[in-house]
């Protein structure tokens, strides 16, 4: 009984040593975190390696990431087919990510928002970043967008350049109240503009972030109304690879497309998401962490478009590209400048001023004037 008693005290005692002796890392505003003591939940709203460009090009960018700030893979919790329309998985994927021992949160869909902003509250030693959301608070919670209108100018030169018809489709999942996807439409469009003055941008909206049969559908639909350049907004190549199966030509959005649709692809627009990730966490180590908006665009790297296809490239697109992204870079040409007009005759902006980044993530529910939805 004396020998049982003994283990037992040895027994508390040992517990009791390892709790005051155990320092738990709590990450705080302003003060470095190390990197070891990093662990990442990452959401994902779709599998990895399916048909979502979106979910690869994310996935790259973590891994990215990581082998630039030093991370092993045991510091990545990886949460993958997290359907961002159902709060309910949303939320669940969060909260086992934390259970799991995640400090950071990396959620990589606009549909995460909501879910987002609130378990930020509930948890604030955990730091919370949203790609391509509109909210932040102003402890743990940051949102990252790329500047995508920059690329989708660049990509309409090359369409405008290119169409025989004066006819080029844009599928697009969601519809003109997302300001993300209707800036982009807009960019892109202008870049048409800028080339072709008789070309028009006619679009197709699938009202899905992930939904090959239907943009395969929307892009069927424009080229039969006579569009012989596709592009999308949308997370899977369906579009694209439509418009190869109908002999017309395509814009990637993404990542580069030209494999899976080589006939049909001119130039793709990438996003180097592991610009954003890297500066995320870098700052989270350096305690410089700001929970705002950040925005990233060509000087960062972290967009572009893809070299343009021999072959396929319409004659002077090069050089045009070329100029226009000298603009961008070196003669504070922000694209959404001076007065524009809008395809039901209204004008937004003002002479000598530019659409600031947050009105162009958040407040453009509008179309350019040579914008026309089908």
């Amino acid at each position: 009984m004396k020998v049982k008693h003994n283990l037992l005290l040895l027994t508390i005692f040992f517990v009791l040593f390892i709790s005051c002796t155990r320092q738990e890392i709590v990450w705080s505003p302003g003060v470095a975190f190390p990197k070891e003591n990093i662990k990442i939940g990452v959401i994902h709203p779709n599998e990895i390696f399916s048909d979502s460009l979106f979910d690869q090009a994310h996935y790259e960018g973590t891994l990215e990431m990581q082998r630039i700030i030093g991370l092993g893979d045991n510091q990545i919790i990886r949460k993958t087919n997290i359907f961002s329309g159902d709060p309910i998985a949303s939320e669940g994927a969060i909260r086992d990510s934390i259970a799991e021992g995640a400090n950071l949160i990396i959620a990589m869909s606009w549909g995460y928002m909501n879910v987002c902003e609130r378990l930020a509250a509930e948890f604030p030693g955990v730091v919370f970043a949203h790609a391509t959301g509109t909210r932040h608070n102003d402890r743990n919670f940051a949102n990252y967008s790329i500047r995508l209108y920059q690329a989708r100018y660049l990509s309409g030169i090359v369409a405008g350049l290119k169409t025989q018809t004066n006819r080029i489709g844009f599928v697009a999942a969601m519809d003109i109240r997302n300001s993300e996807v209707t800036s982009s439409v807009n960019a892109f469009a202008m870049g048409v503009a800028s080339v072709n003055p008789d070309a028009r941008v006619y679009v197709q909206v699938t009202h899905s972030w992930y939904d090959p049969m239907g943009e395969t559908n929307a892009a069927n639909a424009l080229i039969a109304a006579g569009c012989d350049v596709i592009t999308s907004h949308a997370n899977t190549p369906a579009a694209q690879m439509a418009a190869q199966r109908a002999g017309v030509w395509a814009i990637g959005y993404n990542a580069d497309m030209s494999a899976v649709a080589p006939e049909a692809i001119i130039s793709s627009v990438v996003l180097n998401w592991g610009v954003l990730y890297t500066s995320f966490v870098q700052n989270i180590v350096n305690g410089t962490f700001i929970p705002q908006t950040h925005f990233y665009g060509l000087a960062e790297g972290a967009i572009d478009i893809t070299p343009l296809a021999r072959g396929l490239a319409p004659e002077g697109a090069k050089e045009a590209v070329l100029a226009a992204r000298n603009r961008m870079l070196y003669e504070g040409f922000n694209i959404f400048d001076g007065v524009i007009e809008t395809n039901d005759g209204r004008f937004i902006g003002e002479i000598g001023g530019t659409l600031s980044d947050e009105i162009i993530l958040s407040g453009i529910n509008w179309y350019y004037r040579t914008v026309i939805e089908l």
